[in-house]
């Protein structure tokens, strides 16, 4: 069934937030580092924006980051901010893209 047709477009929000919360408790509970739960926490946000823009929601907001974060152990801030970086750098035309699509 194609849930989108059914969607109300003139109900949509015009801005969602998402906090980014639990990838490292869904690793360690599958017997792996937190990290591991970080890196797949991208695919699931990938997923999410790319709903988003296919239904027509103009702003996305992800909240990924607290200043609580930063007390972290350094190793799992940096791979934090790693996949940050690689995320943002390779991500941001494949939306461009998606988005540029479904806006036509």
């Amino acid at each position: 069934m194609d849930f989108k047709n059914k969607i109300n477009k003139d109900s949509l929000p015009q801005h969602i937030a998402i906090i980014m919360d639990g990838n490292g408790r869904w690793a360690r509970e599958k017997g792996e580092d937190r990290v591991f739960g970080h890196q797949n926490g991208v695919n699931s946000v990938r997923e999410t924006l790319e709903g988003c823009v296919e239904i027509g929601v103009p702003f996305v907001t992800l909240y990924a980051f607290s200043t609580e974060n930063w007390n972290r152990p350094k190793e799992e801030v940096q791979a934090l901010m790693e996949i940050l970086v690689h995320s943002l750098s390779t991500e941001v035309e494949t939306f461009k893209k998606t988005a540029s699509n479904y806006m036509r």
